[in-house]
Formats: structure tokens, sequence, C-alpha cells
């Protein structure tokens, strides 16, 4: 793997160097844009709006428009903005990661030392398991400051993005009324949630349907058609939610 970003994780007077990789990878196909007519791929072009040329890369540069008129930034400006923290993932406190909210979750990088046998990464990813803590951190990734959650992976250091709270929407603009719920329905929804419920092990989930699409296109370029398999779910009998949540019960102890 190829680092992302080199700088060091502090917290206290601890400075830890580390290089920053990227723990996540698509499972999505990579499909290419084609023209119908002749199957010729479709290329986009960067194109100055009124000169109609295309732009080489190296000639584009970052601007924001300011009252009418666009100020243009270079890379020196973007590191002036926040000199200190361009390296440096600066753990503030620690928190519960039980605490965070799924909603504030963005994606996850795998930190490497960059020194070898280095003690004071050891040491934090132990104490951070012992501890059942996560650092709350603040840094620059990309010329874009974010939060981030660092927390211990097997006897690895992960920085986890997460999202600033002004970021999540508030939910009074959703139209949802207050419904009473019986306690026998209550009851009986809660042995359903026990009776499904296990212990997380994500690896028993496959992307299926990237799967399927594959096998489509792997028949296709032989001439022929895939078989596909067809999912039957199990419909209740009734609209009482009550009856329907006593036939699942029933459907899970069956299975």
């Amino acid at each position: 793997m190829r680092s992302i970003w080199k700088g060091s994780i502090g917290f206290g007077l601890v400075s830890i160097p580390v290089k920053l990789y990227s723990a996540v990878q698509t499972s999505a196909l990579d499909f290419d844009m084609l023209d119908s007519r002749d199957h010729s791929r479709i290329r986009y072009q960067r194109v100055n709006e009124h000169t109609h040329k295309e732009v080489p890369y190296d000639k584009i540069v970052k601007g924001y428009k300011l009252n009418d008129e666009y100020i243009v930034m270079d890379e020196h400006d973007f590191e002036d903005a926040a000199p200190e923290k361009n390296r440096i993932i600066e753990i503030q406190s620690f928190v519960d990661i039980a605490d965070v909210n799924p909603m504030f979750y963005e994606t996850s990088y795998y930190t490497e030392p960059d020194t070898k046998n280095n003690k004071a990464y050891a040491l934090l990813s132990q104490a951070l398991v012992k501890s059942k803590k996560a650092g709350l951190a603040r840094f620059v990734l990309r010329n874009t400051e974010s939060l981030c959650i660092v927390h211990p992976v097997e006897n690895v250091l992960v920085i986890t993005r997460i999202r600033f709270g002004q970021e999540i929407r508030s939910t009074e603009d959703l139209d949802i009324a207050k419904v009473e719920v019986s306690k026998k329905e209550l009851e009986v929804g809660l042995a359903l949630i026990d009776q499904y419920a296990e212990k997380f092990d994500v690896s028993k989930f496959k992307d299926e349907y990237n799967d399927e699409l594959l096998n489509i296109i792997k028949a296709k370029s032989k001439g022929k058609r895939a078989t596909i398999k067809k999912l039957n779910p199990v419909k209740a009998t009734g609209d009482n939610l009550y009856d329907q949540l006593m036939e699942s019960l029933k459907t899970k102890k069956g299975a």
C-alpha cells in the first residue's frame, strides 16, 4: 500500500510519527461510459467556458467566488489557514466510542508508525484497548479539516473521519406522527429483536449484487443469459401488527 499522508499523532506532550493508508476499497464494478452507436469510450474534458478549449491539468487552479470575483488560492494559502494542523492529528479528548452516533462516520485509515519499534504507538494502542476509550481528534487532509476518532483494531491505530455537528441535518422538518404502541406489541417486538440478536460479524455478508452483475457480464460475453436467483420474501397473512410480529417469531424459529 502507498501512504497518502505523513505526520504525527499527538496526545499531551507525546508525538508519534505515523504514515496514513486508506483502509477501505470499493467493491463496486468499474463501468465505463460508452457511445451506444460504436461502443467507443466517452472521455471527459476540462473545458474553458469561454474559449471552449481543453485546459491542461497543470493550468488548473482553485478559486473562491467572492463579490462576483474569483479569488485564486494556491497550496501555501491552504497551509497558512492552519499550519499547525497540516501534519498532526491532535487528540483533544478521549471518549466512549459507543457515544458516537453512526451518522457521523465517514471513512477509515490505517496508521503505521514511521519509526521501528515505536513504544509510544504501542502504548497508545494498548491504553485505548484497556480503557475502552477512543481519541477524539482533528486534522487536515487534502486541504480539508476533519474530525476523527482514533481507535485500535487489533494492534493497529485506526483513524476514522467523522462529520462535524453542523453537517448533520435537523429532523425538525420531518413529519412523523407520535403513534401509541401497546405493551404486548412492544414485548413481542423486543422478543423478536432478541431472537435475531447475534455478535456482529461483517464477514458473513458479501456484496451479492456485484457478484450477480459479474455473472451476467460473463454470460453475455459468451452470448448467453445468466440464471438469476429469485427471492421469495415471506408475506404476512394480515395487517395486524401484533399478528405480524408473532408470525415473524414463528418463522425465525422454523428457520
